[in-house]
């Protein structure tokens, strides 16, 4: 999943790039968040990470443009204002989760998972597609009860297959949700880690149906091979 952290002090904001990106996320850092707010509007993150006080504008702001434009994505605010008012305020403003500093980046992660697993369609840390399990604390996939190994890339890749299954995904939607701005994106680099998924959660189970399909000219799709339709 793709989080868009907008925090003016360089140290925090490169700390929590740093450890949300070793727990298999897609991370883009802002400073002022000037710049992401037209990304953030097209929907291209499922969580933004935002201080209240920014040198060019007030996190409250923000908050509040993006309810205004109906933008319902998960907003966590970082604050050093630890009063019972100022918690009101943020919360009012449209913010899901505040956070007061200085914190523990145990407690980011636990509120990071909370906020991830509110969306309709990811109410749980194991999310299941037919006999495919993926555990997205532990870290661990399943197929057929079988453990498979993969890398954080291809995790992170086939964590969001799984919170859109039968959903056709362009590779345009892929690389948004799955890679940060400064990744080293090749023109054939989704066709690639789709091929190490295909190698590791195919190829080893003989007689079952394939997970991925291709659909030429549109993009990709994630199928459950025991629904009816696909028996």
């Amino acid at each position: 999943m793709r989080i868009l952290v907008i925090e003016d002090d360089y140290k925090i904001a490169n700390a929590i790039k740093k450890g949300l990106e070793q727990e298999s996320y897609a991370v883009d850092a802002s400073y002022d968040g000037k710049e992401k707010l037209g990304s953030i509007l097209l929907n291209k993150y499922d969580l933004v990470i935002l201080d209240r006080m920014l040198p060019s504008t007030d996190g409250i702001r923000i908050c509040r443009m993006l309810r205004r434009e109906k933008n319902h994505i998960p907003i966590l605010i970082l604050t050093a204002k630890d009063k019972l008012q100022d918690k009101i305020e943020g919360l009012n403003a449209g913010a899901d989760d505040y956070l007061v500093k200085p914190f523990a980046f145990e407690e980011l992660l636990a509120r990071v998972r909370a906020l991830l697993r509110r969306p309709e369609k990811t109410l749980d840390d194991i999310l299941k597609v037919g006999d495919l399990e993926l555990n997205r604390v532990k870290f661990t996939v399943k197929r057929r009860g079988k453990s498979v190994d993969l890398s954080s890339k291809e995790f992170a890749l086939l964590e969001y297959f799984m919170r859109n299954p039968g959903r056709i995904l362009t590779k345009d939607n892929i690389i948004a949700h799955v890679w940060d701005y400064d990744a080293d994106i090749l023109p054939n680099t989704v066709e690639v880690y789709i091929g190490y998924l295909r190698q590791k959660l195919e190829k080893p189970f003989s007689g079952s149906q394939p997970l991925f399909k291709t659909l030429r000219g549109f993009g990709y799709k994630l199928e459950d091979p025991e629904s009816p339709e696909n028996l």
